[in-house]
């Protein structure tokens, strides 16, 4: 089965750009002995790393279903962007603030070059670059969205890679203020102070991140305006009288099942089953004959239910014409 794109290019650009920015980054942490920079060599790698495991979890949710999984493997995405957002929290920003809180209570003298700044530029361009492929993928998936919707509904592992870059060029202005503040003052507190803000920075965008998959994972409904959207389409079915209760749950990105119980029209139902006419001659044979009515009786309750199970498939594939990310529904009669 071919893998789709969606989803894959911000995370396979994010991986390219963030192993180049680490093996640069790394050399000049070497070269200056900065905290800061060190922080920030950290940091890219940690982002390859969780990058790499987004695009596990993408790769594998486009998996078909299986007997064991029947609904797919869509949550495979959550789960391997829940243990990188993990690895965000606790391989970048734990050894980040290690890192700045023992450079504050064992300082080290600094040896700046200006080949740091020239990384630091390096590093913004590549960040800046791959940010700008996160956030058209956002864009490109949710075209009619306001950013704010966009950030709530998107797929958590462009989300990821889109934070990720942003807090990365975020940290390459935090290194540079904090090493140049570092050159003109010569006390190294700025140089650990930079890295305890980095570290604070990774940290937020984990916690952000966890979260997010974390409702995923425990079965997060569809955004509330399709659900009342579906809801409508049931009720206008003139087969249907209400919706009693309806739940939802994400399957994957784009992938929703609906479980919703209603309650059928009987009216509606008879009058489909029993044309006038028809019923009219039907009353005529059996009034005056008990046993033809018995066989109408037995009739009746023969086809009601056919109908009912007819009217449900008519009604499911309405819902999936109409509503292309719904791929399971249950009906449920009350």
């Amino acid at each position: 089965m071919a893998v789709p794109t969606v989803g894959l290019i911000p995370v396979v650009a994010a991986i390219a750009g963030n192993a180049l920015v680490t093996f640069i980054k790394t050399g000049a942490a070497i070269l200056s002995g900065s905290s800061v920079m060190f922080s920030e060599a950290v940091h890219s790698f940690a982002d390859t790393l969780n990058q790499t495991l987004l695009l596990i979890g993408v790769k594998r949710s486009y998996k078909k279903p299986s007997d064991d999984f029947g609904y797919g493997y869509g949550h495979e995405r959550f789960f391997w962007a829940l243990i990188s957002a993990c690895g965000i929290f606790f391989i970048g920003a734990g050894i980040t603030l290690y890192n700045g809180i023992s450079s504050l209570i064992n300082p080290k003298p600094l040896e700046i070059h200006a080949l740091v700044f020239i990384v630091l530029g390096v590093s913004f361009v590549i960040e800046s670059l791959t940010l700008w492929i996160a956030a058209r993928g956002l864009k490109s998936a949710h075209p009619d969205s306001s950013w704010r919707e966009r950030f709530l509904i998107a797929d958590p592992s462009t989300l990821a890679v889109y934070l990720e870059d942003a807090v990365a060029i975020l940290g390459v202005a935090v290194a540079a203020a904090s090493i140049g503040a570092t050159y003109y003052t010569g006390n190294v507190f700025w140089d650990a102070l930079g890295s305890l803000v980095i570290g604070a920075l990774l940290a937020g965008t984990a916690i952000i991140l966890i979260t997010k998959n974390h409702s995923y994972l425990l079965g997060r409904s569809i955004p509330e305006e399709e659900r009342e959207e579906i809801i409508a389409a049931l009720v206008a079915e003139p087969s249907i009288e209400r919706v009693i209760d309806f739940k939802s749950s994400v399957l994957g990105m784009g992938v929703y099942r609906i479980k919703c119980e209603v309650e059928f029209n009987g009216p509606a139902l008879f009058k489909e089953a029993y044309q006038r006419k028809y019923l009219k001659g039907q009353y005529e044979e059996v009034r005056n004959d008990y046993e033809a009515f018995k066989r109408f009786c037995v009739d009746y309750a023969d086809r009601i239910p056919r109908l009912m199970g007819k009217k449900i498939d008519e009604i499911e594939a309405m819902l999936k014409e109409r509503f292309p990310s719904v791929r399971h529904i249950d009906i449920e009669i009350n």
